[in-house]
């Protein structure tokens, strides 16, 4: 059974990590994807290591599975006229060079686009193609620039997400375009361009930061793991440790005291309503955790959640992959002999279920074929 996006061709002309990584979710869904890159050189993330795999770094095999290597030097002529053929017979091509530099080898968008019609041309930039396109983006830098540090952490030190998580929010917001314009494309007959930036899709991602920001014209400020506006939503601590509780609403905070054994925090006048609690945090936190201190974390969290309750022990990344485990959520594959395991698809379906991996390629693994099948396609 072949995914759905079977019969679509991608060409992948992009680097690090938000273009690749939107490049290796539609090879996981059934594209076929050739990747471009520097000749003896490669992607920049084939070198950001440790760890290491056999191949090259396991950065660079996170966003790079499922894909065909052909290493083409764009200062080169015969290797440009490649590069311009494979634009010129793919369905998608996304890059993220900095502003000009494709365009200065007629494979910027209405190059290409005069030549194949149809394509869905995506762009990944840190700040845009307008006052932003001269600016370098990098995660670290749009997450300081753009925010996202300023509501992360404990008050005080600004502090970054323990992954670049710019960066997979904007291949997954480019992947959505991508789709999008190919079902446009079935009724219009024509591609178009897709540009996303690291900037836009941050400030997208903030959700309800960003809108108490635009209601209040306050900017929000770190919080450590407390909600801005929901309590009890916050690590509490238990007699061995942290534990994650989570109540969106009264009912579930009732519930929530209940089980602690303290009921009658629920009528107090401080803690009846959200607001109430919200704005008596400290008095409330105090509370909980002298109830929470009787006991260890998983003895807790074994009574919270069988009382219906979303709440859980603070864990690790092991953690997270065990518990899908125990859940038969089957969180990771096997994409090859010698090659370690990598995270499965998110993505389930019910007809055109991902069911093919393949072990992110070496360096130019497949030279040979792809100039053989664009040589073959450009004689006809």
């Amino acid at each position: 059974m072949t995914g759905p996006l079977d019969g679509v061709l991608v060409a992948d002309f992009s680097r690090v990590l938000a273009g690749p990584l939107a490049a290796s979710t539609l090879a996981d869904l059934g594209a076929e994807v050739i990747k471009v890159e520097r000749p003896g050189v490669g992607d920049d993330t084939r070198h950001w290591g440790p760890p290491w795999t056999d191949t090259s770094s396991s950065y660079f095999a996170c966003a790079n599975r499922s894909k065909k290597s052909v290493e083409l030097d764009l200062a080169d002529p015969a290797d440009l006229a490649v590069a311009r053929e494979l634009a010129a017979r793919c369905d998608v091509l996304i890059e993220n060079f900095k502003a000009g530099t494709l365009e200065r080898h007629g494979l910027g968008y209405a190059a290409v686009a005069a030549a194949n019609p149809g394509v869905v041309y995506a762009s990944i930039t840190g700040f845009g193609s307008g006052g932003g396109a001269e600016l370098a983006g990098y995660d670290f830098l749009v997450q300081a620039v753009g925010g996202l540090m300023s509501v992360t952490g404990p008050p005080g030190e600004p502090t970054k997400a323990g992954v670049a998580l710019v960066d997979v929010l904007t291949s997954k917001d480019a992947v959505t375009g991508i789709l999008a314009a190919l079902h446009a494309r079935t009724a219009t007959g024509r591609g178009q361009r897709v540009e996303v930036n690291l900037l836009s899709s941050l400030l997208g991602s903030l959700a309800n930061q960003a809108s108490a920001y635009l209601t209040t014209g306050e900017a929000p400020r770190a919080m450590g793991n407390q909600h801005p506006s929901i309590a009890p939503y916050e690590t509490l601590a238990a007699a061995d440790g942290a534990l994650a509780v989570c109540c969106g609403n009264d009912a579930q905070f009732a519930r929530l005291v209940g089980v602690l054994g303290i009921p009658g925090l629920a009528e107090d006048a401080r803690f009846r309503t959200n607001a109430d609690r919200v704005a008596h945090r400290a008095d409330l936190v105090a509370a909980l955790e002298a109830a929470l201190a009787t006991d260890t974390v998983d003895a807790w969290a074994e009574r919270l959640a069988g009382a219906g309750l979303p709440a859980g022990k603070v864990g690790t990344v092991a953690d997270g992959f065990a518990l899908a485990e125990r859940l038969g959520l089957e969180p990771t594959v096997d994409v090859g002999a010698g090659v370690p395991r990598q995270v499965r698809s998110p993505i389930t379906f019910s007809q055109t279920p991902v069911t093919t991996y393949s072990a992110p390629p070496r360096l130019g693994e497949h030279n040979d074929d792809i100039r053989s099948m664009l040589s073959k396609e450009n004689s006809r």
